[in-house]
């Protein structure tokens, strides 16, 4: 369990500064374009900040059994994990589908993308690969604190 433990770890603070950045972007988007219709791309990627938080809590709460878990992080491990997850699993079907059919979006990309910019296949499947990582990082580092607040649970007794 100590491995499990020390994946999460990891993956949560990469999640929270990857979900960080995203979430800045998103709200950076939303501001500059003036559609507030927009906002829920930065809603969206917030739950990855939530949830990264929620697990870093429970693993203090785990290291430290005597430090109790807060009522509402099992909540917000379940529900914005269930958020995050969907988040991640979108990001891995999409970067899976960008990889297969890179020249048919290089083709649709292309005609909208400013005079001078240069987007070509390779920069589009490093696209791809990057937002992979990112999707998985982020859909295990999910399931991996199910697993661990299911633990916790079973550690305490309340299940």
């Amino acid at each position: 369990m100590r491995i499990v433990l020390k994946i999460s770890t990891v993956l949560s603070w990469i999640n929270l500064v990857i979900g960080g950045l995203l979430t800045l972007l998103g709200l950076l988007t939303v501001l500059t374009a003036r559609n507030f219709s927009m906002l829920i791309m930065p809603l969206f990627f917030s739950s990855i900040i939530l949830h990264s938080y929620a697990a870093l809590q429970l693993r203090r709460s785990i290291i430290n059994p005597t430090r109790p878990l807060s009522s509402q992080t099992p909540t917000g491990i379940r529900f914005i994990g269930a958020v995050a997850l969907f988040f991640g699993i979108g990001a891995f079907a999409n970067s899976i589908a960008l990889l297969q059919n890179s020249r048919e979006y290089l083709k649709v990309i292309q005609p909208g993308l400013p005079e001078g910019f240069h987007f070509g296949l390779r920069e589009l499947r490093l696209t791809g690969i990057i937002t992979l990582l990112v999707g998985s990082g982020i859909a295990l580092n999910v399931m991996l604190n199910f697993r661990l607040l299911r633990w916790y649970y079973l550690m305490k007794g309340m299940m």
